[in-house]
């Protein structure tokens, strides 16, 4: 959290708003200066305006014409819930903390992170620069429909000049005011939206009361073109007065062709077009930089904003239902001035409308621009939108946004991008409804909004509207705009983003692990579902690197736990010094790619901390149920930190940020011949501490000798053969057997299935060695072994080896396990016998599939592919703790020079035949 202040904490004990949110933040560009804005001025004008748009003059008719006035208060209703439901959850995430610039891209960027945020808030951008567009174009058009040369009606005067050319420099000039207004300043801005709502006010009250002070009158229709480009004859439409049959007439639907395009009117277009005139609920939420209080002002203000103009919008489809009939409505879109007493009046109303439309989509585009400049989430493409004036005013943005409305204005049309420009406004407001839900299912105790009129059902009916909305109003723009959306989210991604914004989706993913763990219920374990969990502890892991990714390959989709023990006291020491080791480790992760958690403890001994990670590791039915552990030996210490590729890269030396390389995060591997951690004794009890415990135990030998491909991610597929040998006897009892088939045989050939399953290991053949008694006849034992594996589903080579014929041969059969191990045997008699075990293994390890069976000295195969891996099976430590020593160097005498080796012993079963 270093890297971003606290906006809630600023906010609620410094006092001053503007202390709260920093320059370099994606706040307010001026700091308290430019936090001047009242909830009026602020939010309740621009959101009305934006609302009203040029709609509620100039598509009443329209919409109630084609639809009726019962299927129009519907589309309203129905347009208004929508509006609602979103409004509801913005009043939400702005009333739960400090609202900094940006608005809506704030509240989202903040809840579903940068990658979700930053494609949104570029959309919302985008459809804020488009509207101002589509705004302006609207208002020359309405400027050319009195004063251009080919204007039509009574009211035509006819003095401006019309064409694509003359078109584009009223659009062009018109912006440049605009944009004007808008880098002068937002306090300017609120002056001019102020006196725009007051002429835009009094132009409805002149409509509204024209209604009621008009008298009856027959106003004559623009002449339609006939079929072959000949007039057809004058048309007329009444206005009636209050009339009970005017109303009757106008209750039901009467969809016909629009006079101005040609096109035939359906619910769904006729409801498009009202609703891309109420799209304008976020003009407020998009000044939060400016807003003295935008935890208050936004909810408030814009409540207050859309039940204005839902009133509004209602009266007015009461009123034109009652007083006009269907062909007035559905022939002429603008009779709002052949009613009035004071036909410019409404002209006023209409320019106004326009034109503070398109300020408040020009501004609302600059702000959210600034806001993604300031997190840098596009990097150099929009660092000049950073540029701030000495008032606080974001000139930068206002330019980038100017310049590419100006491009918009190019067009010449936007019919085909209204309906463009409505989907990405519902965009946003699916992902702010989104954010709220999020949010609450997260349960995080941090989002106590003051405003409390919302729950999840809300947010998620808000969410499937606007989806449902979106593909009703156009399904192309609408599949567009989220596949936009999820290019963007890619982008995003891949250049990676602040990890300091508190992003909602950890929230939620630990709500629900918390869930499912308490239904992971140990009690309903059953031996069909068993994988490895495991605990890999990790003394200095510039030497464990392969070991490292080895384990992460046998883990099976299990728990994979990386444990390290710091040597020393917390009484003696001053802080906890595990604490900050814990981003080094979760960096190595990351680095080594491995899907492993990291578990730190301090202990007097490694031998303890051992214990108390085999303990507290874990949660629930997750914890690990084997150890791992790198094999005793005088093997001198590498440091893979300097061959791997994944840590010595250039860049692992200088990091962003000046944080310290990963590289010296962790000390130099151990000296040869310098002191160890831990010592044989201490090593071989750890191990027992494991197996009584109930723990099964694996220990690594010369796991650096891997190929590098059988420990990578891919697909491993080499031209090279390997082997995997496996070895499910244990070679220190002297005797053969079925001792293949106890629980820690069959263990064996579960983990080498395992690691048979990883994409590197495919190309590897498992060989399973079947140790044959003096006495036994061969092929016997080799049936029943391949119908085991048959009944288990493991495919695998079986060889049969006689065993036993040296020390020992002799003895009853009767021996219990670990005679040699626990001192019942001289120790030469022992050691001969692991240098035999040792000779027999290093024998097969090079021959080929076709080598028969045979002795240490045996066999007649020809050389083959070598051995990659030895699984061989550990005998339990003996129970006198005076013998670990000679038990220790038992191991170490059988493993010798045998290439990578898993020495395992398992205690749990593991495989099951059932289905």
């Amino acid at each position: 959290m270093a890297s971003e202040s606290s906006p809630l904490l600023a906010y609620r004990l410094l006092g001053d708003e503007g202390a709260a949110f920093p320059a370099n933040g994606a706040g307010s560009p001026g700091g308290a200066s430019a936090r001047k804005l009242s909830t009026f001025l602020g939010v309740v004008v621009p959101t009305v305006l934006s609302m009203f748009s040029i709609v509620v003059f100039m598509r009443i008719g329209f919409v109630v014409g084609h639809a009726g006035l019962l299927q129009a208060l519907a589309m309203l209703l129905v347009a208004y819930f929508i509006l609602a439901l979103t409004v509801l959850s913005v009043c939400a995430i702005a009333t739960n903390g400090a609202v900094r610039g940006g608005g809506a891209y704030f509240m989202i960027s903040r809840t579903l992170g940068p990658e979700v945020g930053g494609s949104i808030g570029l959309m919302f951008y985008l459809a804020n620069v488009c509207g101002c567009a589509v705004s302006l174009l609207g208002l020359v058009e309405a400027v050319l429909d009195v004063f251009g040369a080919d204007a039509t009606g009574p009211l035509g005067l006819r003095v401006l000049p019309q064409g694509y050319g003359w078109n584009l420099l009223y659009g062009s000039l018109l912006l440049g005011l605009v944009g004007g207004v808008c880098t002068l300043g937002a306090n300017l801005y609120a002056r001019a939206s102020f006196l725009t709502f007051l002429l835009v006010s009094g132009s409805l009250a002149s409509v509204l009361v024209s209604f009621v002070a008009v008298g009856p009158r027959v106003i004559p229709l623009t002449p339609r073109p006939g079929p072959n480009g000949s007039s057809l004859p004058p048309r007329v439409g009444h206005f009636t007065g209050f009339n009970s049959s005017t109303l009757k007439d106008n209750l039901g639907a009467g969809y016909a062709e629009d006079y101005t395009t040609g096109a035939m009117m359906t619910f769904a277009s006729v409801f498009a077009v009202l609703f891309n005139g109420c799209t304008g609920i976020m003009a407020g939420a998009n000044m939060s930089g400016e807003l003295r209080d935008p935890s208050r002002a936004i909810p408030l203000g814009t409540i207050a904003a859309v039940a204005y103009t839902f009133f509004v919008y209602i009266l007015l489809f009461f009123l034109s239902s009652f007083t006009c009939d269907r062909t007035l409505l559905q022939e002429d879109y603008g009779f709002f001035r052949a009613i009035s007493l004071w036909p410019p009046l409404v002209l006023i109303g209409i320019y106004a409308t326009s034109l503070s439309a398109s300020m408040s989509s020009l501004i609302g585009a600059s702000r959210i621009l600034h806001a993604l400049a300031q997190d840098d989430l596009f990097g150099v493409i929009l660092a000049p939108a950073k540029v701030v004036s000495r008032g606080g005013n974001p000139w930068g943005a206002v330019l980038y946004s100017w310049a590419l409305a100006q491009l918009m204005l190019l067009a010449g049309k936007l019919n085909t991008l209204a309906a463009v420009v409505t989907v990405f406004y519902l965009v946003a407001y699916a992902a702010v409804d989104l954010s709220c839900l999020s949010l609450e299912w997260a349960s995080a105790p941090n989002f106590r909004p003051t405003f409390s009129l919302f729950s999840w059902h809300t947010c998620l009916l808000g969410v499937a509207s606007c989806l449902l909305m979106m593909f009703l109003i156009s399904p192309g723009a609408a599949g567009g705009s989220l596949l936009l959306m999820g290019l963007l989210s890619a982008l995003l991604t891949a250049r990676g983003g602040p990890s300091s914004w508190g992003y909602v989706s950890q929230a939620l993913l630990f709500h629900q692990v918390r869930k499912y763990l308490l239904r992971l219920d140990v009690r309903k374990d059953h031996v069909k579902f068993w994988r490895p969990q495991l605990l890999l502890l990790v003394g200095n892991p510039r030497g464990a690197l392969p070991l490292l990714r080895l384990a992460n390959q046998l883990k099976k989709g299990g728990l994979y736990v990386l444990g390290h023990v710091t040597l020393g006291d917390l009484d003696s020491l001053p802080s906890d010094p595990v604490q900050p080791q814990y981003g080094a480790w979760l960096s190595l992760v990351d680095r080594a790619q491995v899907k492993a958690f990291v578990d730190l403890t301090l202990s007097p001994s490694v031998r303890q901390g051992a214990q108390h990670l085999l303990r507290i590791s874990g949660l629930g039915g997750m914890k690990p149920n084997t150890l791992v552990l790198g094999f005793y030996d005088d093997a001198p210490p590498q440091d893979h930190f300097l061959t791997d590729p994944a840590f010595s890269e250039p860049e692992d030396s200088t990091r962003e940020g000046g944080a310290p390389a990963l590289s010296t995060l962790f000390p130099p591997p151990r000296a040869p011949g310098s002191p160890r951690a831990l010592s044989p004794q201490d090593y071989v009890a750890t191990v027992a501490d494991a197996l009584k415990m109930n723990k099964n135990v694996v220990l690594a030998r010369a796991c650096g000798a891997l190929p590098p491909e059988r420990l990578s991610r891919g697909s491993g597929g080499t031209s090279q053969l390997h082997h995997v040998d496996v070895w499910p006897l244990n070679l220190l009892r002297p005797r053969g057997g079925p001792g293949y088939v106890d629980v820690c045989g069959l263990f064996l050939l579960q983990m080498a299935t395992i690691l048979g399953m990883v994409p590197a290991w495919h190309s590897a053949q498992l060989r399973i060695f079947l140790c044959l008694g003096p006495r036994e006849a061969p092929g016997a034992a080799e049936g029943r072994l391949r119908a085991l594996l048959s009944q288990l589903r493991i495919r695998a080579e079986v060889q049969e080896v006689v065993w036993g014929e040296g020390a020992g041969a002799g003895e009853p059969e009767e021996e219990e396990e670990g005679d040699f191990v626990n001192g019942r045997r001289g120790e030469a008699e022992a050691e001969a016998l692991a240098c035999s075990a040792n000779a027999l293994v290093r024998a097969q390890q090079g021959r080929s599939s076709g080598g028969g069976p045979g002795g240490p000295e045996g066999g007649d195969g020809e050389e083959g592919p070598a051995t990659a891996l030895t699984f061989l099976y550990l005998p339990r430590p003996p129970a006198d703790p005076a013998r670990y020593p000679r038990y220790l160097a038992l191991l170490e005498t059988l493993s010798r020079d045998l290439g990578p080796t898993l020495l395992i012993h398992g205690v749990t079963p593991v495989t099951c035949t059932d289905l």
